[in-house]
């Protein structure tokens, strides 16, 4: 069974920094590719950044140069680095596995950006 947990979400001040972990239950690279998700209140769900199995990165444009998507292969997980956040970044972030055509959603992770 393909499970996701994301942690590493928080409360934080405007500049600060977070690194979001997605740790996934079988071989990563058994995965098409792994994103991240947010959802602010009032808003659709959003894409983020994502990794694909050749290791390309992909990013929205408002967290070009502040995010950094990335993976460790041993411990099956797929970080975001944040930096520079702004309250703008305040969302719930869901972690997103796709294989072919399924897809698979962690449970979230709640970060909240003060200004």
């Amino acid at each position: 069974q393909v499970q996701l947990v994301e942690s590493g979400g928080g409360l934080v001040r405007t500049g600060s920094s977070l690194t979001l972990s997605c740790e996934v239950s079988i071989n990563i690279f058994e995965f098409n590719r792994v994103g991240w998700f947010r959802l602010a209140p009032g808003k659709e769900r959003e894409f983020v950044a994502t990794i694909n199995v050749g290791g390309r990165t992909d990013y929205v444009d408002s967290v070009k140069d502040r995010f950094t998507i990335s993976r460790d292969a041993a411990k099956n997980t797929v970080y975001l680095q944040m930096n520079s956040l702004k309250p703008e970044d305040t969302a719930v972030y869901f972690c997103k596995a796709e294989i072919l055509s399924r897809a698979y959603w962690g449970q979230g992770t709640q970060v909240t950006v003060s200004s």
